[in-house]
């Protein structure tokens, strides 16, 4: 990946994914700007430049996961980015889900996809705000016994979420920070 890569991800939030506004986050806090970073994530150029700029943060954090994934729907795009960027290097991972609840019929599973317990995991966020989801994906993962390595987010907002994760001895990784795109 080129290295302008972090500023081409800058511009495409910013074109996508930002609006202004007042706005509840999912966290009920208010806000007056908005980041849709599924709009990104789901995007072509998003999907390429998450998975290469995710997975060389996850290798330049020291991690080695067996399968990346989150809280579905934010994080889903962003586990399968990095999953892909992966195939063909000397550490293939793959991707899972995390549903907000468990389903009612079939197998009954809370997470989804290609994770068994004793995996290495890093949970995928695409927007950071609390750390509440990451929490909750934090949670399923370790339930279902697998060893969660790290965190990685598309964007951390600065709003105290890296912190409350980092403060439970989780290590946060943020391709990009709200004020990067000036929003703080």
């Amino acid at each position: 990946m080129a290295e302008g890569a972090p500023l081409r991800l800058r511009r495409l939030l910013l074109d996508r994914s930002v609006r202004q506004g007042e706005f509840v986050l999912a966290s009920g806090q208010r806000s007056s700007y908005y980041i849709d970073c599924r709009l990104t994530t789901m995007s072509a150029e998003g999907q390429r430049l998450i998975g290469a700029l995710g997975w060389q943060a996850i290798r330049d954090a020291g991690w080695r996961p067996r399968v990346v994934g989150g809280l579905t729907m934010g994080a889903d795009p962003v586990a399968y980015a990095v999953a892909a960027a992966s195939f063909g290097t000397d550490l293939v991972v793959d991707a899972f889900s995390v549903r907000k609840e468990a389903k009612t019929h079939g197998t009954g599973r809370v997470i989804e996809g290609c994770f068994t317990a004793g995996d290495d995991a890093v949970i995928v966020e695409d927007v950071i705000t609390t750390g509440g989801s990451a929490q909750r994906a934090i949670a399923a993962v370790e339930g279902a016994g697998g060893r969660v390595l790290g965190v990685l987010a598309v964007v951390d907002r600065e709003e105290g979420g890296r912190a409350t994760l980092e403060r439970e001895g989780r290590k946060v990784v943020a391709l990009v920070r709200a004020g990067e795109l000036g929003l703080k």
